[in-house]
């Protein structure tokens, strides 16, 4: 009994082995993969899918990526997709691109797709584009006539993208401010804000001819203005902001103007105030000089009551009964 029990697990063991050998085979030997190829016309080598399992390259993608491309007429070496595939790239999408471009008598080499492809960019919307032109929408763009009314407008941009600038071009952000600076600048030469809203193509052809496509990676087919709409009055509130503004700078010199008459008139009163202080002291020097008597010094006094009284009948404007002198 113990020798059939041990027969049984070395039999079962090997038999594990072998079930484990042939997986293993079958992982790094695709023959179904192979032969799908051979079936479909890509030929590719046995040991060619070994040793892309042996670089960690997936033999289902490119394989079936070749398989595509020579379905659709296109010959394109396992090499270069392997090569694509290392470098970072998506080698369905590229293929797909390239039978796209084929289909619509769009030039497209490997290198150039593999390369728009490595760049970040979808080489396979790139195509579709260059087939179907897509319609980009700006943003509100506000622009200011000579006459000062201030216009909105809304642009649609009809692009196709050029597969030989695609790599180093601008995208579509560039193409948007290109337009509203168009707009903007053209908006503002225009001698009347009417002039605009009566034939607004002209503006959109204007802009057209100024060539804005140029370094992107689209080519622009039209410009039209969907939308314009009258805004504020641009001119009027500016006018009113500098009428406000020459006031104020009017007021302020008006009240320096008084500043300045009142601290004079305030020196004046200083300066009388310090001419009367100096009446007693140029007395005392006519006493002691004997250039003043006593009788001046009193006729003075009288005078100085005189006038007095004379101020007081001013202020109440009571004019005293004259009394006869006896």
């Amino acid at each position: 009994m113990i020798e059939i029990g041990t027969g049984l697990t070395g039999g079962l063991g090997l038999l594990v082995v072998v079930v484990a050998g042939l997986a293993f085979l079958l992982y790094l030997v695709p023959l179904p993969l192979w032969i799908a190829a051979w079936a479909s016309g890509a030929y590719v080598g046995l040991f060619t899918l070994i040793g892309m399992r042996l670089r960690r390259v997936p033999p289902t993608t490119v394989v079936t990526a070749r398989i595509s491309a020579v379905k659709a007429g296109l010959d394109i070496s396992i090499n270069d997709l392997e090569a694509h595939y290392l470098a970072g790239g998506n080698v369905v999408r590229v293929v797909n691109a390239m039978i796209s471009a084929d289909k619509a008598n769009i030039p497209l080499p490997f290198k150039r797709a593999a390369a728009i492809d490595l760049a970040g960019r979808n080489v396979l919307e790139a195509v579709q584009m260059s087939v179907l032109p897509k319609v980009i929408q700006t943003p509100k763009i506000a622009a200011v006539a000579k006459d000062g009314i201030q216009l909105i407008a809304v642009c649609l941009v009809t692009v196709r993208t050029n597969i030989d600038r695609l790599v180093g071009g601008a995208g579509e952000e560039t193409i948007i401010a290109r337009v509203g600076e168009g707009m903007v600048s053209t908006i503002g030469s225009s001698a009347s804000h009417k002039s605009v809203l009566e034939s607004p193509d002209h503006i959109s052809k204007h802009v057209l001819s100024k060539g804005l496509d140029a370094g992107t990676a689209y080519e622009i087919l039209s410009i039209d203005v969907a939308d314009v709409t009258v805004g504020e009055n641009i001119g009027a509130k500016l006018q009113i902001d500098q009428a406000n503004a020459d006031k104020q700078i009017a007021q302020a010199k008006a009240e320096e103007r008084r500043a300045m008459a009142v601290a004079l008139e305030q020196e004046m009163r200083a300066r009388v105030v310090e001419a009367e202080a100096e009446v007693p002291r140029a007395m005392a020097e006519a006493f002691r000089q004997g250039n003043m008597g006593i009788m001046d010094y009193y006729r003075m006094k009288n005078l100085q009551a005189d006038t007095v009284m004379r101020e007081e009948i001013a202020s109440t404007g009571d004019e005293p009964s004259a009394t006869p002198r006896k």
